[in-house]
């Protein structure tokens, strides 16, 4: 029989827009609060973990996985391993898990993510006499400039091509923070004396229309505010989940695949059609789906496009309600999938988009 793992705890802080609540906090010092809760809610301790992966998009290098080991208080012996693949690292994120535990590898590794927009490093390019560039914001994603566009106007080319109104996109984001508002959020811990997402609030349509319009039908109200914050699952296998006699839900599968890099917004849909395959689920089988809000016309899209019955997809509220800290926005999703599979039995989806045209889906299953 093949071996599993298990999800036996996750956590997220709050998400706070950048330059908010969280500006002056390091990657350490939002990560280390998270990692410590989900140890404390799995009963084990620092010594017990044998690996932490953590992803981040915006750190510009080095190792963050091991600045959050560190500072977490975890052994020496845990190296700390660091994803980038931009938004859809956190994912990644237990991929990895998975496969360092199925091979064994592993016995528990924390997973997830972490981000600081607020202070993220400014990034500049070296000409050939050694001078500085003028900063830039978004990282190159193919090598070819005009198949590489910047995400909010692919965004809208989306909302064109498949005839996705404006309408269409702010009735979404009123309806995500609407239910964000309503829902009681049971992963999400307290930090730095915040104890709920800042962003969300009572969005309007009148407010939508009186948005900044930041490329033809994209709005800094249908699409989700850049974001500090940082979401942790504890991972285990199936030895540990028998001992610690937890309420373990299994990961069943997980993908990544690549797709149209100037479409970067539909590429999960055929990430999650291969995990339902893996899987041998449709989507009709799926109590829930946490589908990642970066955009509102790219939920809508994928939702469409996977066929995902449109009442299971984030019933609790989206990415728009809150807002986006890269990395650690896949580790959110399944965070919030988890504590809802908790509750029932039954299999759940977690899928993100990533610039460059990338997209990962998994499925976990409460028994």
């Amino acid at each position: 029989m093949m071996a599993k793992s298990y999800v036996i705890a996750a956590r997220r802080s709050p998400i706070a827009p950048r330059n908010g609540a969280f500006a002056a906090m390091s990657l350490a010092d939002l990560a280390r609060p998270i990692v410590l809760q989900v140890l404390a809610d799995a009963h084990l301790t620092p010594a017990d973990v044998g690996e932490l992966i953590v992803s981040n998009a915006l750190g510009a290098g080095g190792n963050p996985a091991r600045i959050v080991a560190l500072g977490a208080g975890l052994q020496e012996r845990v190296a700390g391993l660091s994803v980038d693949r931009q938004c859809a690292g956190g994912l990644d994120a237990l991929l990895i898990a998975d496969a360092l535990i199925r091979a064994g590898q592993h016995d528990v590794v924390i997973a997830g993510g972490v981000e600081s927009y607020s202070r993220r490093p400014l990034r500049a390019q070296t000409f050939a006499d050694g001078r500085p560039s003028a900063p830039y914001d978004q990282a190159p994603f193919t090598p070819w400039p005009d198949r590489d566009p910047d995400m909010a106007a692919a965004a809208d080319d989306l909302a064109r091509m498949l005839d996705i109104s404006k309408a269409d996109q702010d009735a979404l984001a009123v309806q995500s923070h609407a239910r964000a508002r309503a829902a009681s959020h049971p992963e999400l811990t307290p930090l730095a004396g915040i104890s709920r997402d800042p962003f969300t609030r009572d969005l309007t349509l009148r407010h939508c229309d009186r948005a900044p319009v930041v490329s033809g039908t994209i709005t800094a109200a249908n699409m989700a505010v850049a974001a500090d914050g940082a979401a942790f699952v504890v991972m285990v296998s199936e030895r540990i989940a028998a001992k610690l006699g937890a309420r373990a839900v299994a990961f069943v599968a997980g993908c990544t695949v690549g797709a149209d890099p100037e479409l970067p917004g539909i590429a999960p849909i055929a990430a999650i059609e291969t995990v339902l395959a893996k899987a041998a689920l449709t989507p009709a089988d799926l109590l829930r789906a946490e589908v990642m809000e970066a955009f509102a016309v790219q939920a809508i899209a994928c939702q469409k496009g996977a066929q995902l019955p449109e009442h299971i997809v984030n019933p609790q509220g989206g990415a728009l309600a809150w807002g986006h800290p890269v990395g650690a926005s896949g580790a959110v999703l399944a965070a919030r999938l988890y504590h809802h599979l908790c509750q029932t039995n039954g299999a759940g989806l977690a899928a993100i988009a990533a610039a460059g045209g990338i997209g990962t889906a998994i499925v976990l299953r409460a028994d």
